[in-house]
């Protein structure tokens, strides 16, 4: 099995299993516990930054969609990408993690191929892309056997309709999947060319209170559209093509609402005067 690299392991999170794994292990130790559900959840939203900003925040995302089924797949929407961007997948082959290579669901992916255009990517031939990396080793150590699918979409309607396939043809093969969509909010400041509100305390409470509510409100009542166009008009999600896809997919999968279980910024970990806003979202 051809295996694509890590390419942001050793500089963005851990590049070796002991502390990686030991890493992992202290911010699910350090934040509260997942809140109950009635529901099995069917997916969620991750931030993607390093670890040191952003990972406690999606590794609680992604310890709370355990329950007793473990997934067959879980699919990864993310990437950079503009409107117009093409749709990228990787079909075959597997993707390291410091805790052990993760496979691709090469048998999803054909048939997601077979309906959509995406340009494909192989273990030799793909650009470093943090907004899925990130979650792989928190993926590999909460589901150990679990494959995975990299989607990037990029913010537009027809992303949603790939989202709502990929629901479908997961339900036709019988399969347990979960459905993430990786996305960053605001990126403020001048380091981003990005400051409606000049920089200081009002510009952080800008960003907490209107910018970035607007878009976690969305996204947590499932708005896929909503989202899209709300980060377009206010530059307020880095990947929403990515989140929006995975709500999509997971009201195929019979979600109903989504929960916010943690929203930060890297200004509260280190202040400066340009900072980026970080959500973690369940839904079921």
């Amino acid at each position: 099995m051809a295996v694509r690299r890590s390419d942001f392991a050793g500089s963005w999170y851990p590049g070796n299993e002991a502390d990686c794994r030991r890493e992992i292990e202290a911010f699910s130790q350090n934040s509260p516990p997942c809140p109950p559900t009635e529901k099995e959840r069917a997916g969620g939203i991750v931030p993607h930054a390093g670890w040191f900003y952003s990972g406690k925040i999606a590794c609680k995302v992604i310890e709370c969609l355990q329950s007793d089924k473990i997934p067959n797949t879980v699919v990864i929407f993310g990437r950079h990408l503009h409107p117009g961007a093409s749709n990228y997948i990787m079909k075959e082959g597997g993707w390291a993690t410091p805790l052990g290579d993760l496979e691709i669901d090469h048998e999803l992916a054909d048939r997601l191929i077979s309906e959509f255009r995406f340009h494909v990517e192989t273990a030799s031939h793909c650009e470093p892309d943090n907004t899925i990396e990130l979650q792989l080793p928190f993926i590999k150590y909460f589901f150990p056997d679990s494959k995975i699918l990299p989607v990037g979409v990029p913010p537009n309607l027809n992303s949603l309709k790939i989202g709502q396939r990929v629901a479908q043809l997961s339900l036709e093969m019988g399969q347990k999947t979960i459905m993430l969509g990786s996305t960053d909010l605001t990126h403020y400041g001048y380091n981003y060319g990005y400051t409606p509100k000049g920089v200081g305390e009002e510009a952080v409470n800008w960003v907490k209170n209107e910018n970035d509510k607007r878009v976690v409100d969305l996204m947590v009542s499932m708005d896929a559209q909503g989202v899209v166009e709300e980060s377009l008009k206010n530059h307020n999600a880095c990947c929403s093509g990515a989140a929006a896809t995975a709500i999509e997919a997971a009201k195929g999968l019979g979600a109903e609402k989504g929960e916010k279980l943690v929203y930060a910024t890297s200004y509260d970990i280190r202040p400066d005067s340009s900072f980026v806003g970080y959500v973690g979202i369940v839904f079921a």
